[in-house]
C-alpha cells in the first residue's frame, strides 16, 4: 500500500526531506525479511551462543541505541542506516517479549494487552503533539523519535499476539503463516478500495511481525518433533535462517541504495499521486476492519476449541539414571562444567539471600546455556548427560521455568540447585 502526500517542511529555515522510505512493495519485502531475522537470529543468540535471554536483550538494546542515535543524526533517509535500525529493533522488541514471557512468566495475553495500550498511548501522544501519525510527515525529530517508538512497540506487541496465537490454537509455524498473510491482504483489498491510509499502514506494519516470526520458525523448526507439540519446519535452523534472510535484506538494501525507486521525490516524480480521500469509503473501509476483528476472534476461539496437540509435560528421568555425586560431568569439559556450576552457584545465592528475581534469572541462564551445549555435552557421554538434564529439570520446576506451575519455596528451590551443584561439582 503506498500514500503520498507533503513530505517537506521549512523549520528554521532549512527544508527537511522525509526520514523514511516511501511505501512501495519494496518497503514490505524487506519489512518481513527484517522481522523473520528478528525471531530466529534472537533465537541463534540466546540459545545456540548461551549468551541467554537478559543478556541478549542488554546487548541488543546498547546496538539498538547506538544505530538509532546515527540514523537521528541524518537529514534525509538512507536506505542502509534505516534498514539496520528496523532489523535490531526487530531484535530487541522480540527479546523484550520474550523475557516478558520466559523470565518474569507474564501470561501472553497480558502482554499482548499492555502492549496494545502501550500502542494507542504512543498513538495518542503523537497524535495530540503533531496532528497526524502518517509516515509521510517523519521530517522533525520529534515525529522521527515518536516513529521509532512506535515501530519498537509494535515489534514488541507482533511477537506477544502471534506467540498467544500459537499458544491458542496449537497451529504449527507453516499453518500459522496464512492467517496473517491472509489479514493483511484483507486490509490491502479494504485499502484500495478506499480505507484510511495511516489505519491501514499501521494494522500491516503490526502484522507483518507474526508474519515474519512464523515463516522463520517454519524454516528454522525440524521436520519431526522431538516432543509432542513441538512445532516443525524444513530444518534450516536458526543460523541458516539468519543467514539467508541477512543476506536477501542486504541485496534489497544495496538494489534500493542504487535505484534510490523508494525515496519519496524519486516515487513522485515517477507516480501520479492518489485521488483525494473520500469520507464515506474512508468509513466503509473501518467497518470491514471491525469485522475482519470479529472474524479473527472467531475463528480464533474455534480454533482453540478444537482438540490440538500442545507440548508435551517434562518427565521425570531421575528415576532410571541416578549416578554418584561428581560422576555424571567427568567426561565433560572443566570449563563447560565451571560456567553451569557459576550461575548455579549465582541463583543458590540469590535465593538464600532473599533475591527471588535474581535467582530466577541466574536459573533461567543456567537452562539456556544447558540447552546450547547440549549438542557438545551429549555425545560426550549420554547417561551423564541424562543424569544431570534430570536434575537441572527440578530446579527449573521449582522456579516455574518450563513449567505450569507457579514458583515454589526458597527452601525447594536451595534443596535442588544445592543437589545440582554436588553433581556439578
Amino acid at each position: 500500500m503506498t500514500t503520498t502526500s507533503a513530505v517537506r517542511t521549512r523549520r528554521r529555515g532549512r527544508l527537511q526531506l522525509n526520514k523514511v522510505p516511501e511505501v512501495t512493495v519494496w518497503f514490505w519485502v524487506i519489512k518481513i525479511l527484517c522481522t523473520t531475522v528478528g525471531e530466529s537470529f534472537a533465537d541463534w543468540i540466546n540459545t545456540k551462543l548461551g549468551v541467554g535471554l537478559v543478556n541478549t536483550a542488554w546487548i541488543f538494546t546498547a546496538v539498538f541505541v547506538v544505530v538509532l542515535g546515527v540514523q537521528l543524526r541524518l537529514k534525509r533517509y538512507v536506505p542502509f542506516p534505516y534498514w539496520l535500525t528496523v532489523v535490531v529493533v526487530s531484535v530487541t522488541g522480540t527479546l523484550y517479549t520474550d523475557i516478558l514471557t520466559d523470565q518474569l512468566n507474564v501470561p501472553l495475553w497480558i502482554s499482548s494487552a499492555v502492549f496494545s495500550v502501550l500502542l494507542a498511548v504512543v498513538f495518542g501522544v503523537w497524535w495530540f503533539r503533531e496532528r497526524t501519525l502518517s509516515i509521510h510527515s517523519v521530517t522533525t525529530l520529534s515525529r522521527e523519535s515518536f516513529y521509532w517508538l512506535t515501530v519498537l512497540v509494535t515489534f514488541a506487541l507482533g511477537t506477544a499476539t502471534g506467540d498467544w496465537t500459537l499458544e491458542l490454537t496449537g497451529w504449527s509455524p507453516g499453518v500459522s503463516v496464512l492467517l496473517p498473510l491472509g489479514l493483511i491482504a484483507s486490509i490491502t483489498l479494504l485499502w484500495r478500495f478506499g480505507a484510511n491510509p495511516v489505519l491501514s499502514f499501521w494494522l500491516a506494519y503490526i502484522l507483518t511481525r507474526p508474519l515474519g516470526a512464523n515463516i522463520g520458525d517454519w524454516l528454522a523448526s525440524p521436520k519431526v518433533a522431538q516432543n509432542p507439540g513441538d512445532p516443525t519446519g524444513l530444518a534450516l535452523g536458526t543460523f541458516t535462517t539468519s543467514l539467508i534472510f541477512l543476506g536477501l535484506i542486504l541485496a534489497t538494501v544495496v538494489y534500493l541504495t542504487v535505484t534510490r525507486s523508494d525515496v519519496t521525490e524519486t516515487y513522485e516524480a515517477t507516480h501520479h499521486p492518489q485521488d483525494t480521500a473520500n469520507t464515506r469509503r474512508e468509513r466503509v473501509g473501518l467497518a470491514g476492519f471491525g469485522v475482519l476483528a470479529v472474524a479473527t476472534a472467531v475463528l480464533l476461539v474455534w480454533a482453540h476449541s478444537r482438540p490440538h496437540v500442545g507440548p508435551a509435560p517434562e518427565t521425570d528421568a531421575t528415576s532410571t539414571v541416578q549416578l554418584a555425586p561428581g560422576q555424571a560431568v567427568k567426561n565433560f569439559p572443566p570449563a563447560k562444567v565451571a560456567a553451569l556450576r557459576a550461575l548455579a552457584s549465582t541463583s543458590l545465592k540469590d535465593a538464600q539471600t532473599g533475591n527471588p528475581t535474581g535467582a530466577h534469572a541466574a536459573a533461567q541462564s543456567l537452562r539456556d546455556l544447558w540447552d546450547a551445549d547440549q549438542a557438545s555435552l551429549q555425545p560426550l557421554d549420554d547417561t551423564g548427560w541424562t543424569s544431570i538434564d534430570a536434575q537441572m529439570d527440578h530446579v527449573l520446576k521449582t522456579f516455574g521455568i518450563d513449567h505450569p506451575n507457579p514458583p515454589m519455596s526458597s527452601a525447594q528451590q536451595e534443596a535442588e540447585l544445592n543437589t545440582l551443584l554436588a553433581d556439578l561439582r
